[in-house]
């Protein structure tokens, strides 16, 4: 996914994934809160140009972005301009998404991240930006193909452990009945992990550990799971989608558990 740069000084880096469902199925997951939020993280849409769109990536709004909508044209095109996007000092980021329609009933999800700048000095972060879309966009897929238009109850954990990231990542799967886990495999939690059962989707390589599973138990929904050097720490992710008139209670029930569990194992420290 390598920056594109013009005369003009703009840059843009672009990801973009394959999905089943119509334009306007497909619109509804990438353009509206609710849809948004069942393979993403929460959100919220002012469906219209001039809007906002507001992102939570954690607790806080220091951890929020927004944007405001420039373009609004359902179900193919919308865009928005965030202020340093990537952090204070960065440059104004666009970001535009595209739904194309293809024959076979599938359409193709385009996001494209563009901004302006005389140096190299962000490229790197967005590059790295751009990874993280694909993995989201495996989510998305998912989703499209088993849960489209459910409601969704998903929460969100973290965790953090030292280098190597091999060994907390080891550290976080083993006890959770995943180690060895292949794709097609179907995997239940171990004795003291939270509750869940499903088939693994995805197992991501050594050098970049991922997994993605389909769940059954406690609710039919999508589990993601990776590890990221950030800050002198490998932080842990958890992200559980759960879907259908079951989701509201399993969420409510089984967050807490999760939550005990992760801060016992893998408590996250503040930086500096």
């Amino acid at each position: 996914m390598p920056v594109r740069k013009d005369a003009s000084g703009r840059r843009s880096v672009e990801a973009e994934v394959e999905v089943p469902g119509s334009p306007e199925e497909v619109w509804s997951a990438i353009a509206t809160g609710p849809g948004i939020s069942s393979w993403f993280v929460p959100s919220e849409v002012e469906e219209r140009e001039g809007g906002t769109t507001v992102s939570h990536f954690g607790p806080g709004t220091s951890m929020d972005a927004v944007a405001t909508i420039t373009a609004w044209e359902p179900p193919r095109r919308f865009s928005a301009e965030a202020p340093e996007d990537m952090g204070p000092g960065g440059p104004k980021v666009a970001t535009e998404w595209i739904v194309e329609a293809r024959s076979g009933g599938t359409c193709v999800v385009r996001v494209v991240h563009s901004w302006f700048a005389s140096t190299d000095d962000w490229d790197n972060q967005f590059e790295g930006h751009m990874h993280g879309w694909a993995a989201f966009f495996r989510i998305l897929r998912l989703y499209l193909s088993h849960f489209r238009g459910q409601p969704c109850a998903a929460f969100q954990l973290m965790g953090a452990g030292s280098e190597p990231r091999s060994a907390t990542w080891d550290a976080l799967i083993g006890p959770l009945g995943l180690a060895g886990a292949a794709e097609g495999q179907r995997v239940s939690s171990a004795a003291g992990a939270p509750p869940f059962a499903g088939v693994v989707e995805r197992v991501g390589p050594r050098e970049h550990p991922e997994l993605l599973l389909r769940l059954d138990a406690p609710a039919p929904g999508i589990a993601h799971l990776f590890a990221l050097p950030m800050a002198g720490q490998i932080l842990l992710p958890i992200r559980l989608y759960l879907y259908g008139d079951r989701a509201p209670a399993a969420a409510a029930r089984d967050e807490p558990a999760w939550q005990a569990w992760m801060a016992e194992r893998f408590p996250v420290r503040a930086p500096g």
